[in-house]
């Protein structure tokens, strides 16, 4: 099996060791994102997480575990596990060519509050004013205001995931977020790795990262915890 193929198994993971390694902190053998920069965690032996998620659990107000596995049985009075969201991974087969109408361009540190707000407004929950730092955002703007935004997120030596791909609701069903996701795949790809995406099961959005040549590769889960 290819490194790449392996590292899709586990994502976070191979981010916290490899591209991503200076937002990682790791408990008792797992490794999580700074905080501050994105809440996600991940583990390769079950048994570690324990200790693991006490300590993580005392530096912020929330956080996911992302794994294709069921967790392993643990007990806690300092955490609750809220949720399970079921999600899926997509990876690109082959790009298919989409015409770009509008004017995109790079987001900048003075974009950081904006991009923000966007994201709480549509898809609330993931995304941290520091989840920035993780890679490279676009956007389009409209009539100054911006009103559509897709980023990278986790990245490996192999990949970059896309990520924060958010319309304003005023704005939808314009052809923005797939020119926005097509434009960042260029981008990826022009960096020599692979491009990737998470997304929910049964999201409506799915149909066009699939016409984007985007396909379903394995079942990806956020386990979702907040701290009593």
């Amino acid at each position: 099996m290819s490194h790449f193929k392996e590292t899709l198994k586990n994502p976070v993971w191979f981010a916290l060791n490899e591209a991503h390694e200076k937002f990682s902190v790791t408990y008792n053998g797992v490794k999580f994102y700074d905080p501050e920069i994105c809440p996600f965690g991940a583990f390769v032996d079950p048994s570690t997480i324990q200790l693991a998620l006490e300590a993580y659990a005392k530096t912020c107000e929330s956080f996911f575990l992302v794994t294709n596995k069921n967790l392993p049985p643990y007990t806690s009075k300092h955490f609750v596990l809220d949720r399970k969201i079921e999600g899926c991974q997509m990876v690109l087969s082959s790009l298919i060519e989409t015409p770009i109408t509008e004017n995109i361009v790079r987001l900048t540190h003075h974009d950081i509050e904006d991009i923000y707000n966007l994201v709480w407004l549509v898809m609330p929950g993931y995304y941290r004013r520091r989840t920035f730092e993780m890679g490279e955002y676009y956007g389009i703007f409209k009539e100054g205001k911006l009103v559509s935004v897709t980023g990278q997120r986790m990245q490996t030596n192999d990949f970059i995931e896309i990520s924060a791909v958010v319309t304003h609701p005023d704005y939808g069903r314009k052809g923005l977020a797939k020119q926005l996701v097509y434009h960042v795949t260029q981008q990826i790809l022009k960096a020599n790795k692979k491009p990737i995406l998470h997304t929910t099961k049964g999201n409506a959005a799915i149909p066009l990262y699939e016409r984007l040549g985007y396909q379903l590769t394995r079942d990806m889960n956020w386990w979702h915890f907040h701290c009593k």
